[in-house]
């Protein structure tokens, strides 16, 4: 998504929604914000693919596109960054994803998103994949701010069965939900949604985090969307463009719910993409031209999309697309800037607040923004305006090798290298600069001819590790997969 589009919102939201303690209900807008996980950039209708996604394109025809929208390239750290307002490195969860049976997951001390909106009168609802931890229930989402909950908690599972890794993995707040056998999630995830809309308490403001399943692996779709697309030949391919056209006919359910409800004139819609690289194990399956790169690197193909912006100001002037940048935790600090006597600062609120008080958004500070990862998926990088910076060198103090990461700071074992991960490999540089207008392919390396904006972005990068903090990974923890098999389900077991 684009930062300008952000910005927009920012004013047209700030004028209906004001400070938190003299706001009127009336005057805060109900927001859904739907994530769409592994979509690819040019996975929908409105870049011209041959998948058709009519509701998106709908939605994006009547807000505002965001072309420039940054991501994490995996789930776990772009997950805590969206509900947290923090960059990965500020949150521990810098290193992989959190994994069925680790210890772990977004720090308790943390205050979320969904806390700061119930603070605010929201009623707040999650629907789909958590993915940020759930070792003890503290750490689920009805304990981290939401009022309801209907997914699972796990990374990835069976579409149909909702197991994952031998174990269901379904909840319907803290109870498991075990006659959905056979039922494809998108479906079921959608139908929850509709009724929250209906059942509402039109009282209270309304938030719904919509965090699809699809189109993650595994690559499963039910035939009739999947028959749609009996010209793709790749087999892969061809169910994924199911998920897709399954997860769009979605999006246009749980819109149409919102408009029957009568949130229509007072809604801010929201549908990103979480990530866009291809995975490993469905290579063939996204795509994501002309960027380059594939999950889980940073590459700009696998952290940057086109996200779709609306609210009922921005929709009434017709369908508009922005290119500049913005990252995911701004919109955190989006809310904190409605909302200002209730939020604290997180890693972009303090340039937003700055930003908005000036009302100018082309600086320096407004447009720049760290993107990082942990040395296995990915070296950390710097957005600044038109230019991005590679910096391995950094990497490897914020993330040293694996072995050392396993010795110091309790890292499991399931660690995988750049080199080892593409096919062919990549040859690692310690600094790269790119001007990501003009060269989306980053071809061409700019360091050398421009070293005094290299020596910028190095020492911003310094000023963010002064309070990175050290990878939360821990070793897998066998009681999990115990208290799993006892109910039947992965439960929180400590």
């Amino acid at each position: 998504m684009s930062i300008f589009v952000i910005v927009f919102g920012i004013f047209s939201l700030a004028n209906l929604c004001i400070n938190a303690g003299t706001a009127s209900l009336q005057s805060q807008p109900n927001i859904l914000f739907v994530l769409v996980d592994d979509l690819g950039w040019s996975d929908v209708s409105f870049h011209g693919s041959k998948i058709k996604t009519p509701h998106v394109d709908k939605l994006a025809s009547e807000g505002v596109i965001l072309n420039s929208y940054y991501v994490q390239p995996i789930c776990t750290p772009t997950r805590a960054a969206l509900l947290s307002g923090r960059y990965p490195i500020h949150t521990g969860l810098q290193h992989g994803i959190i994994h069925n049976g680790d210890p772990y997951g977004l720090p308790l001390n943390i205050t979320t998103l969904p806390q700061k909106l119930k603070k605010a009168g929201y009623s707040t609802h999650m629907i789909g994949k958590w993915h940020l931890g759930f070792y003890n229930w503290d750490s689920t989402p009805t304990y981290r701010g939401f009022d309801t909950f209907y997914g699972f908690y796990s990374g990835a599972e069976d579409h149909y069965t909702h197991v994952q890794d031998h174990y269901l993995d379904l909840r319907d707040d803290e109870e498991i939900v075990r006659d959905l056998n056979g039922t494809y999630s998108v479906n079921a995830f959608a139908k929850r949604a509709q009724q929250i809309a209906k059942s509402h308490n039109s009282s209270k403001p309304l938030f719904l985090y919509m965090a699809f399943q699809n189109v993650h692996g595994p690559v499963q779709a039910p035939k009739e969307h999947v028959d749609k697309y009996a010209f793709i030949k790749d087999p892969v391919r061809r169910t994924y463009a199911g998920m897709v056209d399954i997860m769009d006919e979605a999006v246009g359910n749980i819109t149409d719910a919102f408009k029957e409800a009568g949130f229509v004139s007072n809604l801010f819609s929201l549908c990103r993409c979480l990530r866009t690289g291809q995975n490993r194990s469905t290579r063939r399956k996204n795509l994501s031209r002309p960027k380059q790169g594939r999950k889980p690197t940073t590459s700009l193909r696998n952290i940057r999309f086109s996200s779709v912006f609306a609210t009922g100001d921005v929709s009434r002037g017709g369908p508009s697309a922005t290119q500049r940048q913005k990252f995911l935790c701004c919109w955190l600090a989006c809310e904190n800037i409605r909302f200002s006597s209730l939020f604290a600062a997180g890693d972009v609120s303090r340039r937003w607040t700055s930003a908005t008080q000036r009302r100018k958004f082309h600086t320096d500070d407004a447009n720049q923004f760290l993107q990082n990862n942990s040395g296995s998926h990915g070296f950390p990088n710097i957005n600044l305006s038109n230019f991005r910076c590679l910096l391995v060198d950094f990497g490897k103090v914020l993330c040293p090798s694996a072995k050392k990461l396993q010795q110091n700071s309790n890292v499991s074992s399931r660690v995988d290298y750049i080199p080892q991960i593409l096919t062919p490999p990549v040859p690692l540089v310690d600094v790269a600069l790119y001007n990501i207008t003009a060269d989306p392919y980053e071809k061409y390396d700019l360091s050398k001819k421009f070293p005094d904006m290299v020596k910028k972005f190095q020492d911003r990068v310094q000023s963010y590790m002064s309070g990175a903090l050290p990878p939360a990974n821990k070793p897998g923890d066998p009681k999990a997969r115990q208290v799993a098999k006892e109910n039947g389900a992965w439960t929180p077991w400590m």
